[in-house]
């Protein structure tokens, strides 16, 4: 086995945050510049190894697992360019979220909207869809601009929709199938002030009113635990007041004391007796009161998880949201299913990139999770059964059992993907098990050189 000389080297071997997506690839490169980058992938090829590129490790897919060349990103970590003006931003590709809007906040700038965990790096959160929630806002793969891919040859390509709209709807969200994202442009918004209500409510009045309640706010979600018959909405709303952050006592007895230690004791408690699960989620429902916030959104938007945990998650057409959560609840109790984790219910604007799962229509997204060391196969078999009859798209971030040939009809620009996917990379370089399997192999296309001819810069 060969690796890197690179002083930084990391061990071949890797996992994923959740811990269980392992992989040792043949070499390990963790380039400290485009040009490191480009000479990584370069050297792959020329040996013929696969190449697959990883951010911070979030995913509970095996979408970053290698058996030939793994390229890690957290060196790629600077921001490049901020122009407040225009609100454009160029960043390296293994900036972290939360880096990255720390970084922002200090210009003046926010993205205008996030998920709740925000230590994935950009590269990746923009490679899977990932998402916030709020059904007037996109994801954040639509909040990019321009990127930068290294291809399979080492060189580079500039992607925006000047240069070639069609590379530019595949690449946003690319898998990791085209390329190695080296640098993106983000379109930022001036900072602004959000005030948070977190707050119980019946759940048959909020699946009802679900409609009213996403498109009434800025930003909703709700959770619920099963065998609960309470909501826990949390509602995000622009403010003008300013911000009031909380002490850092309070944050930590909330965030961290609360919301991960008390909440961990509490799996551990129904992996150990299943059983009583359906009691300690009624428990953990009753004790979670009302509170509120107002602070900067990327304080507002994140939350730490020091709980560990694998998820499956699914955007449905928005409309069929409600009836999806009472299928999922009903099917948890009907086949005994012990979940000591809440179903989390999300929304999201269409966007246009061919993969995102909320391509050209307004979703919901449905997340169910199960604690570390429980088994969740047939949990999530279950789930996906439901999603499959309501037009689910799984998260590609996320774990599900899809098929290249589950999911071609699923996504309208299913075949103008893959014919980029043929362009960019015909050698199928970018491509690991799960590509093999999610999108199957790369169809026969014309050679690179003549591809990206006139488009490669930078």
């Amino acid at each position: 086995m060969s690796e890197t000389s690179d002083p930084h080297q990391h061990s071949p071997r890797w996992q994923n945050w959740a811990g269980d997506q392992l992989c040792t690839p043949v070499t390990v490169q963790r380039p400290g510049s485009i040009e490191e980058l480009s000479a990584a992938i370069a050297r792959a090829g020329d040996s013929g190894q696969r190449v697959r590129a990883v951010g911070a490790g979030h995913s509970f897919s095996e979408i970053a697992c290698s058996e030939g060349a793994q390229v890690r990103l957290d060196r790629l970590s600077r921001v490049l360019d901020v122009d407040t003006s225009s609100g454009l931003v160029r960043a390296q590709a293994g900036i972290t979220i939360g880096d990255l809007s720390r970084r922002l906040d200090a210009h003046g700038l926010a993205m205008e909207n996030l998920g709740d965990i925000d230590v994935q790096s950009i590269a990746g959160a923009i490679s899977t869809a990932t998402h916030g929630t709020g059904a007037r806002l996109r994801n954040i793969s639509a909040q990019v601009v321009e990127l930068t891919l290294v291809l399979a040859d080492g060189s580079t390509l500039v992607c925006s929709p000047e240069r070639d709209q069609e590379i530019f709807g595949a690449a946003r969200v690319g898998l990791g199938a085209l390329g190695v994202i080296a640098e993106v442009t983000l379109h930022c918004v001036p900072a602004f002030t959000l005030r948070g209500l977190d707050a119980p409510a019946p759940l048959a009045q909020t699946l009802e009113r679900f409609e009213e309640l996403a498109l009434g706010n800025d930003h909703f979600e709700f959770f619920v635990f099963p065998h609960a018959d309470v909501a826990l909405t949390r509602t995000n709303n622009r403010t003008d007041e300013p911000p009031k952050p909380r002490s850092r006592l309070a944050a930590y007895t909330n965030d961290v004391l609360l919301t991960n230690h008390a909440f961990g004791l509490l799996c551990r408690a129904g992996r150990r007796l299943p059983g009583r699960i359906p009691q300690i989620n009624r428990l953990v429902t009753r004790l979670a009161g009302r509170s509120e916030r107002v602070d900067r959104s990327a304080a507002i938007f994140a939350s730490p998880r020091l709980v560990r945990f694998t998820e499956m998650e699914y955007a449905l057409p928005r409309e069929h949201t409600p009836q999806a959560v009472r299928r999922v609840l009903e099917a948890i109790e009907q086949r005994g299913f012990a979940v000591p984790f809440p179903i989390e219910v999300r929304t999201v604007a269409p966007d246009d990139a061919f993969l995102s799962t909320a391509a050209g229509r307004d979703s919901g997204y449905i997340a169910v999770h199960m604690f570390e060391g429980m088994q969740w196969q047939p949990y999530f078999r279950a789930v996906e059964a439901i999603m499959d009859e309501l037009g689910g798209r799984p998260h590609w971030g996320k774990r599900h059992f899809q098929t290249a040939d589950t999911l071609r009809a699923r996504y309208p620009d299913w075949e103008r993907f893959q014919a980029v996917r043929a362009r960019l990379d015909p050698r199928g370089r970018f491509a690991n098990e799960w590509t093999d399997r999610v999108l199957g192999p790369v169809a026969e296309g014309s050679a690179l050189g003549s591809v990206v001819e006139g488009s490669a810069g930078g």
